[in-house]
């Protein structure tokens, strides 16, 4: 399956403060929704499964939440980046009581009933290289930080 995916600069945020999650989920969701990209009722989705369904995943390089919500919320598939100056806390996909200083929000507006879990593989390839989510954190260009993830998220990953 190949998703037909719309993901561009306009959709990297870098330098961002929060206090926390709820602040960076509420962000990213108004975002999508200006633009288009999803129905007004994706936020209070996102925040709602967030809550009960945690999205923060471990990694050796920067932590990385993954929140998303149902489908039929989406009208276009795309992902939004936000790339926090200071972590905020998530907390664990593994064990929801473990929390997460997450570094990296790559939000997942997928508009295909079995698109996430393409796209969740192609994200934990980008969680797998430590080297990749320390220079996604560090750079402040929205050009070099797509360069580095475009070739994830367009190209399949056979790992």
């Amino acid at each position: 399956m190949s998703l037909d995916l719309d993901f561009n600069e306009e959709l990297i945020f870098v330098d961002l403060v929060f206090d926390d999650k709820k602040e960076v989920l509420s962000f990213l969701t108004d975002e999508l929704t200006q633009r288009g990209y999803v129905q007004k009722t994706f936020k209070e989705a996102v925040l709602e499964r967030e809550e009960v369904y945690p999205t923060g995943l471990p990694s050796a390089g920067a932590k990385i939440a993954i929140p998303h919500a149902n489908y039929q919320l989406v009208n276009k598939t795309t992902i939004a980046m936000g790339i926090l100056q200071k972590p905020v806390t998530f907390f664990s996909m593994e064990d929801g009581s473990t929390p997460l200083d997450i570094e990296i929000v790559i939000m997942l507006a997928i508009s295909e009933p079995h698109g996430q879990i393409e796209m969740l593989q192609r994200v934990v390839s980008i969680i797998q290289d430590e080297t990749l989510t320390r220079k996604i954190v560090d750079s402040k260009s929205k050009t070099d930080i797509l360069k580095m993830v475009a070739p994830y998220f367009y190209e399949p990953q056979n790992q």
